[in-house]
């Protein structure tokens, strides 16, 4: 396949707000690829090379200065290798190296090919083609069913190994892609209400219990072999000994776990989740133990549990992880959601989560099947740019632009990013020094008082609700907004969407 064919997909793309068009053009691209291009095409409909990180920045890219060719000659295939090659680039020289091979690849490139070659390296293509919308097209242009292309792609983490399965397998092939110990699976989100009570009457007859400020953990064993993920799926095993320790001593020979871990400070209540994330960037340190909660286990000995209702799944983790699960009760009563909540809250954590006990797990799903309640609402939004300081803030980047989720392109949003509002609130002297050293290697471009970004960093976000406005796309904007902190345990994809936000005038 050229990767013409690519480009003029990636415009018909951007040029429509219509999901179901998104969904055709992209559909008609992937049939027409050959099953050795598939993952590459599709990390490159990502924004997301199959190699990786490349080891390449905005600088780098932009440096590279070449006549372009005016007639297409580049192959899917042909960029794949050159990638490879990149991304292969160690040692001593290996920058110079790199930016030989950029050159080479951009001198054989039309400036439209090298321009979305550029934005796909950075993380930046915004078609408005998220991985929703690209599941889809991978079961229009198979003829699979969408579930079962999202199942396989939720369990594999892989939408490129899903493409090729789906378009070059059988039905069967998918749908006997499973759990598999060692290999991560998207985590399970939740759905936000104002109140327990309100929780409750969403999922009915549920497990209530401790929503921590804490960082998601996945843990696999296998034997004596334990692998510890985040949630976005990076391994993080040999920064949590203590953790790993603790699953060792769990009663099972395979297991897959989910659950919460942070550490605890002298009089046992929990520390800020930021010393938590410390842990998972640094090496070990003997001054800052984690402590893992677990909450859900979706495979032990041999059995899947994933598709089992939560009751089924609580009964399991019961008897597995002992004094490590959650605290919880089960209850249809919303008063008695209301007490544990306030007992979460006395112990200093952040409140609960509802949990439908006839649910199964839905891996990389958010439904309302799980309703967290926080008696602080908060929101995980996209950096997308921020704005120079002014006073005691002079020479800082302080003001933060910050954008919701559009999976749908509903909102006709560059990327899948409508911006919602802007914040200098709850900004600390050591977060501005952080952003000011930091969103530069991030930078995209520039005016004179703002910096943009690639869309990479998630932060949470305080807010006391959301009103409508007539200056953002997307018609509302944020309440009283302030920064609570980076969440570096999660990607742009966790974010919140523009729906979610939508949604807060109604409630």
């Amino acid at each position: 396949m050229m990767l013409s064919e690519l480009v003029s997909t990636t415009d018909e793309v951007t040029a429509t707000s219509s999901r179901l068009a998104k969904i055709d053009a992209l559909a008609r691209l992937l049939s027409a690829a050959e099953p050795d291009e598939l993952a590459p095409l599709t990390g490159l409909l990502l924004a997301s090379p199959r190699q990786g990180r490349l080891g390449v920045g905005w600088r780098t890219l932009t440096a590279v200065e070449v006549e372009h060719v005016e007639v297409p000659e580049l192959t899917i295939g042909d960029v794949d290798a050159s990638l490879d090659a990149v991304a292969a680039a160690s040692g001593s020289g290996s920058a110079a190296a790199r930016q030989e091979l950029l050159s080479d690849l951009a001198r054989r490139a039309t400036a439209a090919e090298w321009d979305l070659l550029i934005r796909a390296m950075l993380g930046e293509l915004r078609t408005g083609a998220l991985s929703g919308v690209l599941l889809d097209a991978i079961a229009r242009a198979s003829g699979r069913p969408v579930a079962t292309v999202r199942r396989a792609a939720m369990l594999s983490g892989d939408l490129g190994e899903t493409a090729l399965l789906a378009l070059t397998g059988t039905e069967a092939d998918l749908e006997a892609v499973g759990l598999q110990v060692g290999r991560p699976v998207l985590p399970m989100l939740a759905a936000t209400a104002p109140t327990p009570s309100a929780a409750v009457e969403l999922t009915g007859r549920a497990s209530v219990e401790y929503k921590l400020d804490g960082a998601r953990i996945q843990v696999h064993r296998h034997g004596d072999e334990v692998g510890v993920f985040t949630r976005s799926l990076a391994d993080v095993t040999h920064r949590v000994p203590e953790i790993v320790e603790i699953v060792r001593g769990l009663p099972a020979h395979d297991l897959i776990l989910d659950g919460e871990t942070l550490s605890l400070d002298e009089d046992g209540g929990p520390r800020p989740f930021q010393d938590t994330m410390s842990r998972f960037g640094a090496d070990v340190s003997r001054d800052l133990v984690l402590r893992p909660w677990f909450f859900d286990v979706l495979h032990l000995d041999g059995r899947d549990l994933i598709d089992k209702p939560l009751a089924t799944r609580l009964a399991a983790l019961e008897g597995v992880a002992g004094r490590w699960r959650m605290p919880g009760i089960v209850t249809d009563d919303p008063q008695t959601a209301e007490q544990l909540s306030r007992e979460a809250l006395a112990a200093g954590h952040e409140g609960v989560v509802v949990k439908a006990i006839d649910s199964p797990y839905t891996a990389g799903r958010r439904g309302k099947s799980w309703v967290k309640v926080k008696p602080v609402l908060t929101v995980d939004l996209v950096v997308l740019g921020a704005e120079w300081g002014s006073g005691r803030r002079r020479g800082m980047l302080s003001n933060l632009h910050l954008g919701a989720l559009d999976p749908g392109g509903e909102f006709g949003a560059p990327g899948g990013l409508v911006m919602v509002g802007k914040t200098f609130k709850g900004l600390t002297d050591e977060l501005l020094r952080w952003q000011t050293a930091t969103f530069p290697e991030l930078e995209t471009h520039r005016t004179g008082q703002a910096v943009f970004l690639r869309p990479e960093l998630v932060v949470e976000i305080a807010i006391d609700g959301v009103q409508r406005s007539p200056r953002y796309p997307g018609g509302v904007a944020l309440r009283f907004a302030r920064v609570k902190g980076y969440r570096p345990d999660k990607n742009v994809a966790d974010a919140d969407t523009i729906q979610a936000l939508r949604a807060l005038l109604r409630g």
